[in-house]
């Protein structure tokens, strides 16, 4: 058993990524379920909801799970903190802000921190604050990412050598031969995001889905570099619409509104790719098809196996 199992108590070392505002007990349990971390992403949803989300996901599995807590996009990261420990929820995820003054609190409730980071020195400072892991993500990742725009081939080795805590490997991840790859990288498991999209139990229109399924290795785009806010979605009428908006020169509070979460669920939720944008990270071209997610995590485990055994033979 890895680190990141021993100390999350999970089968995997596979976690699943914050999803923000289309976040949902279904997927969150089912991850779980599965033998890995499902995760309810609190994005700008109000304390009340996300507290639903909670007891929800709770009712439905009694296995470990995690909230993230994007600490500079919710308005409300105080609130939800304080239902975190009221529910005795035993992870929480922090990421887009400085994690150090609220790692304290989790700790003294035997809350496991995780913190999201994009490069080599936030690694270190989240370590030196007390993370108990650091997720280490890569530009090829779906949503909101850091304007350094690292990869996850080259962001993974330096992270590993930087910090002793268990390094867990996001970004342009989706199958067995990402997961042995994240792991020869010093990584000690992977977070997804995009593949767990195309699942049965993740419950977004299946117009998203299919998306995912068809999609080639180039059809994702990076939106709001203008703006200095880096956000990578599937290539749809509506991303068109938002990088021609950039090229006329759109301010940020306008690309802001343009990406708000109410613009995220028309997208993932009702299928709307004129008036609404989906996330999706570059994995989505080796996306072909739609599992569960217990039948995805055992793919994955097989792959990586094989692999691994193949690897073996030509190092010999």
């Amino acid at each position: 058993m890895n680190d990141v199992c021993r100390l999350l108590g999970l089968r995997y070392p596979i976690i699943q990524g914050g999803m923000g505002n289309i976040s949902n007990a279904e997927l969150a349990s089912a991850v779980s379920e599965a033998g890995g971390l499902g995760t309810i992403g609190a994005g700008t949803m109000p304390p009340a909801e996300v507290e639903a989300l909670i007891i929800e996901t709770k009712r439905r599995t009694s296995q470990p799970f995690a909230v993230n807590i994007p600490l500079q996009v919710t308005p409300h990261a105080a609130e939800i903190a304080e239902l975190v420990i009221k529910h005795q929820v035993p992870v929480v995820s922090l990421s887009a802000g400085n994690p150090a003054p609220w790692i304290p609190r989790f700790a003294e409730d035997g809350i496991k921190v995780i913190v999201v980071v994009a490069s080599v020195q936030q690694a270190k400072k989240a370590e030196a604050a007390g993370a108990d892991l650091i997720v280490a993500e890569g530009y090829e990742a779906a949503g909101i990412n850091s304007p350094l725009e690292l990869t996850t081939m080259t962001l993974i080795p330096q992270v590993a050598s930087a910090v002793r805590v268990p390094v867990i490997a996001a970004g342009g991840i989706g199958d067995g031969r990402g997961l042995l790859a994240a792991l020869a990288l010093g990584a000690q498991g992977v977070q997804l995001g995009t593949r767990l999209v195309a699942t049965k139990e993740a419950p977004f229109h299946e117009a998203y889905k299919q998306r995912l399924v068809e999609a080639k290795e180039n059809e994702t785009v990076i939106v709001g570099r203008s703006v200095g806010r880096i956000r990578r979605v599937m290539r749809t009428p509506y991303a068109k619409k938002l990088l021609a908006y950039e090229q006329q020169g759109m301010p940020l509070e306008q690309f802001q509104e343009y990406t708000s979460e109410e613009r995220h669920r028309r997208g993932a939720l009702s299928g709307d790719f004129s008036e609404g944008f989906i996330n999706a990270g570059q994995i989505a071209g080796l996306i072909d098809d739609v599992p569960t997610v217990a039948e995805l995590f055992e793919q994955m485990m097989t792959e990586a196996k094989r692999q691994w055994q193949s690897l073996s033979k030509q190092f010999r």
